[in-house]
């Protein structure tokens, strides 16, 4: 199942022997087709505490309830994904088309594709290939984006819940350590261009259907009428990644988009950097990473990126993550910590800057060699600066669950 969801099943360090199978293989003339997918659920238990001033959000922080039960999917959404292969004119030809269903409403009657509180679906995937092993490939259509997409596909999370839970029922997925550790990469519209593997070396750039700036509540910033330009955002990532003993991979990757905006500034430019590495010797694994932006927001991109007057605001997020596989019984314990934080400009009088942060410990068994029982246990935290007043709010969650591949 070469998809983009197979490539995350794979890279995330919880994935067990199962996500390399392929899915459901089927010859059809000069196709190959090959359907897969991913089923999961979780019930999910989170207690909230600390100021309503801190906002709600997509975190789910806030002092507004002090518990919250959900049945919902986790970081992964459920996932029914076609794809198909053919060589035709010295050429490897290939297509993806996914569908994502929710599995989580709270509203009677409703089960239809339409707003947050029942039935949301979503369309990730939908994208050819082609190209040859000697020179590389070209994608034309919507994938996961290039930025920041090796922070999440290394995020142990990926086959949990993590943040978000409290506040996202009724939506496709919960956020993992999206917002607080690392961007989000997203589902973008995009040519892109991957080179062959030299020894473990490879690269993809590309460009990816630009963003609108986006006010975040919590923190009063740019409009939300403020456009993308016009101009594609400029997209790219390098990685080695290395077999033996000791095993792991490095990567870089980069995103620099224009925006007009209504303020006095006009126009600038949202630009983000990031480095990460992954290590694992002996069933131990340790990842560690660091991303940087001007203008790029926080948790999703170019959210709360610039303030009223269109000046664009500094944002970093990091996070360290290890991981030890039990020998014999193959069950994967984890321990993570990371922060994303927004500054403020100096001219800004409502607004200093915002830290999120989230420490998770989980435990990934494989029950079968497609379905993993997931245990998880998040503590979400949201520190609030706005020059005058300061807010604190957290959110403890704990998930327990299943997820199935095939």
């Amino acid at each position: 199942m070469k998809t983009t969801i197979k490539l995350a099943v794979a890279s995330a360090l919880v994935a067990v022997a199962s996500s390399a199978n392929a899915g459901i293989v089927i010859p059809a003339g000069d196709w190959t087709l090959d359907i897969g997918g991913v089923v999961n659920a979780y019930y999910t238990n989170t207690k909230f505490s600390g100021d309503n001033g801190a906002g709600t959000g997509a975190l789910g922080l806030g002092a507004d309830q002090t518990s919250q039960n959900n049945i919902t999917t986790g970081l992964l959404p459920n996932y029914l994904s076609v794809s198909g292969k053919t060589r035709q004119n010295d050429l490897d030809v290939g297509f993806t088309i996914s569908m994502n269903p929710g599995s989580s409403s709270t509203r009677a009657g409703i089960q239809d594709n339409g707003a947050g509180d029942g039935g949301r679906a979503e369309n990730r995937q939908a994208f050819l290939t082609f190209g040859d092993k000697s020179w590389g490939s070209i994608k034309l259509g919507k994938d996961l984006g290039i930025y920041a997409s090796d922070a999440i596909l290394n995020d142990m999370t990926l086959l949990g819940v993590g943040g978000g839970a409290g506040s996202l029922a009724g939506n496709t997925t919960t956020l993992g350590r999206i917002g607080s550790g690392f961007m989000y990469a997203d589902w973008k519209s995009q040519v892109a261009y991957s080179s062959p593997n030299w020894n473990g070396f490879s690269f993809t750039v590309g460009l990816t259907q630009a963003w609108n700036a986006q006010s975040q509540a919590a923190f009063a910033g740019a409009a939300g009428t403020e456009r993308a330009g016009g101009q594609s955002a400029f997209e790219g990532k390098a990685s080695y990644e290395w077999a033996g003993d000791v095993s792991g991979k490095v990567w870089a990757s980069g995103i620099s988009q224009k925006v007009s905006l209504t303020g006095p500034a006009g126009a600038d430019r949202a630009t983000a950097m990031d480095i990460g590495a992954n290590v694992n010797v002996a069933g131990f694994g340790l990842t560690g990473y660091y991303g940087k932006g001007d203008g790029i927001g926080q948790t999703f991109q170019l959210s709360g990126g610039f303030d009223a007057t269109g000046k664009s605001r500094d944002s970093d997020q990091w996070y360290l993550q290890g991981t030890y596989t039990l020998p014999g019984v193959a069950t994967k314990l984890g321990v993570s910590y990371g922060e994303s934080t927004l500054d403020g400009n100096s001219s800004e009088t409502t607004f200093k800057d915002v830290e999120d942060s989230m420490w998770t410990v989980g435990a990934y068994h494989p029950l079968t060699k497609h379905l993993n029982l997931v245990a998880e246990y998040s503590e979400t935290e949201r520190e609030l600066d706005n020059r005058t007043t300061t807010a604190q709010a957290k959110a403890k969650t704990i998930s327990l669950g299943a997820i199935l591949f095939f």
